[in-house]
């Protein structure tokens, strides 16, 4: 299934209809990059809006130097900046993490959702404000959080987010993520990353092989991270607006 799909599914169940133009959007303009390549950078004139449809990217923003800061992570379904057309120019960059491959959504696409769909509209909506929920944590995790509840916390967070997108199976996950981008991710040097992920794999808290993740008891490391799902929103908010079949 279209992992956008999936994800707004989560929230209101969409019509046939609704299912079609959806999966004709993501079937369009479809573009494909290799691991640690810019989609689009800081500067950049936007005019789509990339739905990520397999792979893993992220937001960043970087200073002359070379420092940077990754402030949010794309996984299967996520749209980069909803109507980020309308901005004159891009205030951050987005890189590839792994192999992706995106749709480019134009305005059109967003006119005709906002013309003749109100369950998907609403629904992008509702991503919308998860994606700014997110943030707030993100804020949380560096301004207040220990190392080790950092790292705990964002492993949780990309867990229920894969999750939502049927992208787990039992207590693994692909985990494409270098100890460098989750320095990057948590504020944390590479040396403390090291060590903080050696703790949670002593406590039995993670197993990290190759590129995967399993997580042996998901209630622990929730404990570990403090962490509270709410602000994911996973709870069907918009089920009185389910089409009816």
């Amino acid at each position: 299934m279209n992992p956008l799909i999936r994800k707004l599914e989560q929230f209101v169940r969409l019509s046939p209809g609704d299912r079609t133009v959806l999966t004709r959007a993501a079937a369009e303009r479809v573009r494909k990059f290799a691991p640690r390549f810019d989609i689009s950078r800081e500067g950049d004139s936007p005019k789509d809006v990339h739905l990520i449809l397999s792979g893993w990217a992220c937001r960043y923003k970087q200073l002359e130097d070379g420092r940077r800061q990754i402030v949010s992570f794309f996984l299967p379904g996520d749209m980069c900046d909803l109507n980020v057309f309308i901005l004159k120019e891009m205030d951050h960059s987005i890189g590839t993490i792994s192999e992706v491959t995106i749709a480019d959504l134009p305005r059109e696409f967003f006119d005709e959702i906002g013309a003749g769909y109100p369950r998907i509209a609403t629904a992008l909506w509702w991503e919308t404000l998860v994606n700014a929920a997110i943030q707030r944590e993100w804020t949380m995790n560096l301004g207040q959080r220990t190392a080790s509840e950092r790292m705990a916390h964002l492993l949780c967070e990309i867990f229920f987010r894969l999750r939502l997108a049927g992208l787990t199976e039992d207590h693994s996950c692909e985990f494409p993520l270098t100890q460098a981008d989750l320095a990057e991710a948590t504020g944390l040097s590479k040396v403390h990353v090291n060590r903080t992920l050696q703790e949670l794999r002593a406590a039995k808290l993670i197993v990290l092989k190759g590129k995967a993740l399993m997580v042996p008891d998901l209630e622990r490391l929730m404990d570990a991270g403090l962490f509270n799902a709410n602000y994911l929103h996973m709870d069907r908010e918009g089920s009185q607006l389910d089409a009816n079949e």
